[in-house]
């Protein structure tokens, strides 16, 4: 007999040791189809019955982006599921979610969150369907009913810490953290970038570091050789002789003896997640993380007057649109640039640099 889920109704059967479940909407749908079932013989059980529900579409998919996609992309995947399955009943058959109730979701954590992280959740869905559409089997069906209207964002933008509240911070560590510090700036890495580094990944007779990223669209490690100022190279230098721990391949590890960081005592860091904000507090400027130093990069580079393709490369973005986004999340945008030409005057404009930048920057484009 078919029993209550919700506010669905899951009609099962029992025949020769096997089992077999649908869920419905009525629950005279789901007694007509146990009906037929059992006048069914077994051998044509296989094949008929199978009931893709959302859970089985959400399990299939997260169990794949475990594998492919990075540890904070595959938890970005899951949190949305657990979400979206408060809303949408996963027993529900894929056949019948429709593009209204992915709306309802989008609308929803639009109200409660953000634009921005509803669009994420809908991005995410979309294409866990297109996933489901091409590998799961039976696929899923088309058209993808996770294709619906993005929401508005309001986008603010991303905080760049000033150049002097960087070292102040700077000066109130020494030793792995200041040459952290420096790494970040130096190569505008982000935070998993810089703390998979090892020192195979440092060159220092050709003066370059290689870091190795998974923010491509397919997932995987790759790596970008750049080049090490002459600044970072003393300061690799010195770590290296200075180092407490000789047998580790990595870079910067963890060297906190309290009772709480015992287990990871010489292994490589994974977050630091209180680090900067007792830095920032103790310094007395406004909290910025890791990431923010890449922006403070860019936008020193950019200031400085480097064309797009130079922040590109630095960043390492595969296109150059890519980059003029990110500068305009930061804040920084070539468009003023662009319309003061129209002026009269524009022949007598001079990009102004502060004392000493100009000469830098000159004798580094020779």
């Amino acid at each position: 007999m078919p029993y209550r889920r919700g506010s669905k109704w899951v009609a099962q059967v029992r025949k020769d040791g096997l089992r077999r479940e649908k869920v419905f909407f009525m629950k005279k749908e789901a007694q007509d189809w146990e009906a037929e079932m059992r006048r069914q013989p077994v051998k044509d059980w296989n094949g008929k019955t199978a009931t893709v529900c959302i859970g089985d579409w959400a399990q299939l998919y997260l169990d794949y982006a475990k594998t492919k996609f990075s540890v904070k992309t595959y938890k970005e995947k899951r949190s949305m599921f657990e979400r979206f399955q408060k809303e949408i009943d996963p027993t529900l058959p894929v056949d019948d979610l429709k593009p209204a109730a992915v709306l309802a979701y989008v609308m929803k954590q639009k109200e409660v969150r953000s634009g921005y992280a509803a669009n994420k959740d809908r991005k995410n869905l979309v294409a866990g369907w297109h996933w489901g559409m091409k590998y799961m089997d039976p696929p899923l069906p088309g058209l993808n009913p996770c294709l619906v209207e993005r929401m508005p964002e309001v986008r603010k933008p991303r905080y760049v810490p000033p150049e002097e509240d960087f070292w102040k911070v700077y000066e109130l560590v020494e030793g792995q953290d200041q040459v952290m510090l420096l790494t970040f700036l130096h190569l505008a890495a982000r935070r998993g970038e810089v703390f998979r580094i090892q020192w195979a990944d440092v060159d220092f007779g050709n003066n370059r570091v290689r870091l190795w990223t998974r923010k491509r669209q397919d997932g995987t490690y790759e790596y970008d050789w750049l080049p090490m100022t002459t600044e970072l190279r003393k300061s690799l230098l010195w770590w290296w002789d200075n180092r407490p721990i000789k047998d580790t391949p990595y870079v910067f590890v963890c060297l906190d003896k309290l009772p709480c960081c015992e287990e990871y005592f010489g292994q490589p860091f994974t977050n630091r997640q209180h680090f900067m904000r007792r830095l920032c507090e103790d310094a007395e400027v406004p909290v910025f993380g890791f990431h923010a130093i890449r922006h403070l990069t860019a936008s020193t580079l950019f200031k400085l007057g480097y064309e797009i393709g130079v922040i590109q490369t630095v960043l390492r973005h595969k296109s150059p649109n890519t980059t003029e986004r990110y500068l305009r999340s930061i804040g920084l945008e070539r468009v003023r640039e662009a319309l003061e030409g129209l002026s009269r005057d524009r022949e007598a404009k001079l990009i102004q640099f502060p004392p000493g930048q100009a000469k830098a920057v000159s004798g580094s484009e020779k």
